[in-house]
């Protein structure tokens, strides 16, 4: 799996002046709902259900916050860069400014694993994650995203 096989350009968002991680997932919860086919409110109650089990914080200031979803259709995934970042409660207490959100349908098995694997793979990365955190708009996020 790629991450362009999940992730869109029009999914990809450079964010500012978001307080919090409510926040921050309820503005990505809305931006799914455009295109997922369900309601930005189920969206955000079961990323916010998930991410009350445990942080989904990865540290160095990466979180991917994850949900399957009942009535989704097809894995989707959405990239914030959030400047300031936001609390996730990682261990390291560094703020998370590299978001990664994966929804998947309920019963998506082995490609939700699949897709988590993929995201957190590139997100390891300290070199990719220097390049997210230099580029500036969502058009070069993407595009190193997808490479």
């Amino acid at each position: 799996m790629k991450l362009s096989d999940i992730l869109h350009a029009t999914d990809v968002l450079v964010l500012d002046g978001v307080s919090s991680k409510r926040q921050l997932l309820q503005d990505l919860a809305d931006h799914a709902a455009k295109t997922a086919g369900v309601d930005a409110r189920t969206l955000f109650d079961v990323v916010l259900e998930r991410e009350n089990l445990g942080t989904t914080a990865m540290g160095k200031g990466i979180a991917l916050p994850h949900a399957r979803v009942p009535s989704l259709k097809h894995t989707q995934a959405l990239f914030a860069k959030v400047k300031g970042g936001v609390d996730f409660e990682a261990e390291d207490q560094k703020k998370a400014d590299l978001v990664f959100m994966l929804l998947s349908p309920e019963d998506s098995g082995a490609d939700h694993l699949n897709a988590l694997a993929e995201i957190s793979r590139v997100m390891k990365s300290d070199t990719e994650c220097a390049k997210l955190r230099k580029a500036t708009s969502s058009a070069e996020i993407y595009k190193i995203l997808s490479e």
